[in-house]
């Protein structure tokens, strides 16, 4: 299932705010993402039309099933990629920015195939 990058990029931050907060409202998206009230509440609205969030009546955001099913797996290329960057030395703020780039276009099967490598480079160290 492949969603637009925008879309994913506000499944991820709602799923690191809430982890940071226990619990995610509307403002707090806002502030994370820089983005206009306007825009925001325009994206949750198709979010929740398209199963990937909820609302409740005091105004928070939870995901869905299937809005978390995305939310981590955008999460954990973020991570991941930014990880390996900084190992190969590059700094943590261009890692994390260049790491949001990449997340959103590697494929499953690179994504797959880095982790792996990564995860044995770290083990045989």
């Amino acid at each position: 299932m492949k969603i637009l990058e925008s879309a994913e990029n506000y499944l991820e931050a709602i799923l690191i705010l809430n982890n940071e907060k226990g619990y995610v409202r509307a403002i707090d998206i806002v502030n994370y993402l820089g983005f206009s009230k306007p825009s925001v509440s325009v994206a949750m609205k198709q979010l929740e039309t398209n199963g990937y969030i909820r609302r409740n009546g005091d105004g928070h955001i939870f995901l869905t099933e299937k809005g978390m099913k995305i939310a981590a797996s955008i999460y954990e290329r973020h991570t991941l990629l930014s990880e390996m960057f900084m190992s190969i030395g590059v700094c943590e703020e261009t890692a994390r920015t260049d790491a949001c780039k990449v997340e959103h276009h590697i494929s499953q099967e690179t994504f797959e195939q880095l982790k792996k490598h990564f995860h044995n480079q770290k083990n045989s160290r």
